[in-house]
Order: C-alpha cells, then sequence, then structure tokens
C-alpha cells in the first residue's frame, strides 16, 4: 500500500494519472478544507463555496490522464477554485445588473418601455464582454460580426490565415456565450411571464 500522506504532490499527481483513487483522496483531503475557505471568504455563501470546491475536484478527476506533471498543485488548484469565484461573481454581477433594469423598468409600467431597456442594456453588456476580449480576438471577432467580414477578407486585412481567423472567432463566440449563458436563461423564463 502507498503511504500517500508522505508523497509529495507531483508524486500524487501522476498516481492520478494511472487511476488511483487513494491519490486522488489525498489530493482532496490535503487541499479541499483551505479551497473551501477561501472561496468562502470571496462569495460568503457556504453552499456556493462547497459546490465550486467540489466542480473543481470532479473536474480534476474527469481530466486527470490529460493533468501534466505539476510541480505546483497547491498553485494550481488555487488559480482553478479564484477562476471559479471570479466566474460566480461575474454572473451575479451580470444578473444583478439584469435584475435592476428589469424592476426598473417594469416600476415605469410600459411594456414597449420594458423591452426598450432591457434591449439597450443587454446590448451594453454585450458591448461590454466583447470589449473585455483579448485585442487580436476583438478585433477579428468585430471585423466578422460587425463589419460584415469573411474570414478570407479579416485574414487578407489583417495578414493571418483563415484558419487563424476561424479560430479566434469561434473562441470569442465560446467565450461570450458561457458569459451570457445565464443571462439567456431568464430572458426565455422572463419572456414566458411578461
Amino acid at each position: 500500500m502507498v503511504p500517500y500522506q508522505s508523497c509529495t504532490d507531483q508524486e500524487l499527481v501522476s498516481l492520478i494519472r494511472v487511476d488511483d483513487h487513494g491519490a486522488f483522496s489525498e489530493i482532496y483531503h490535503r487541499y479541499s478544507g483551505i479551497l473551501y475557505l477561501h472561496a468562502y471568504k470571496k462569495l460568503n455563501d457556504r453552499e456556493e463555496a462547497k459546490d465550486i470546491v467540489q466542480e473543481l475536484f470532479t473536474v480534476l478527476w474527469n481530466k486527470r490522464t490529460e493533468f501534466t506533471s505539476c510541480t505546483h498543485l497547491s498553485g494550481y488548484l488555487y488559480t482553478a477554485i479564484r477562476n471559479r469565484v471570479i466566474k460566480v461573481i461575474a454572473h451575479k454581477s451580470v444578473e444583478s445588473a439584469y435584475y435592476s433594469s428589469l424592476q426598473a423598468a417594469f416600476q415605469q409600467g410600459n411594456a414597449v418601455s420594458d423591452h426598450l431597456i432591457r434591449e439597450r442594456e443587454l446590448s451594453r453588456l454585450i458591448e461590454k464582454e466583447i470589449d473585455a476580449l483579448p485585442p487580436k480576438m476583438r478585433c477579428v471577432f468585430t471585423l466578422s460580426r460587425k463589419a460584415y467580414l469573411s474570414h478570407r477578407e479579416i485574414a487578407e486585412k489583417l495578414d493571418l490565415s483563415e484558419a487563424t481567423v476561424k479560430k479566434q472567432v469561434n473562441n470569442a463566440l465560446k467565450i461570450l456565450r458561457a458569459k451570457f449563458e445565464t443571462l439567456l436563461c431568464i430572458c426565455i423564463f422572463l419572456s414566458f411571464f411578461f
């Protein structure tokens, strides 16, 4: 039997890559508590903190064979939990802004104004997220979606390959879809009631 508690992080990572459940349990026991405390401190929500820690370890196990040698497992786990916390906070921010705009529109009592306000708010949020894309990706995406240029035209204009242009557009769409997934669900839900 392997003495997991005396294994280094790097040894544990090597073991989980070959489906060693004991090594995974050791990593979980070694880091789940501190990751939970960090998430809880930022979110101030016990259940949400537990959920994102569980999600992180589920992903770690499911992608164990893809996991490369890791000299700083603690740094990797901390960064991963931090990114999940940021994502949760960002989703709450978008939801809060959307709820605020809905509440303001509802109080006005004018359905036309309500739709216009929601449309403007959604357009503003989309523009904000497009502006947050990396510069090269933002430029390619803007030429594709706002200037309506083909991948070939963008490639020629920016001196890139068509494959690079296609990849940049697809990556931008993935990023934007992920950011607006929650917002879209809320819009669909509310469209049934208003």
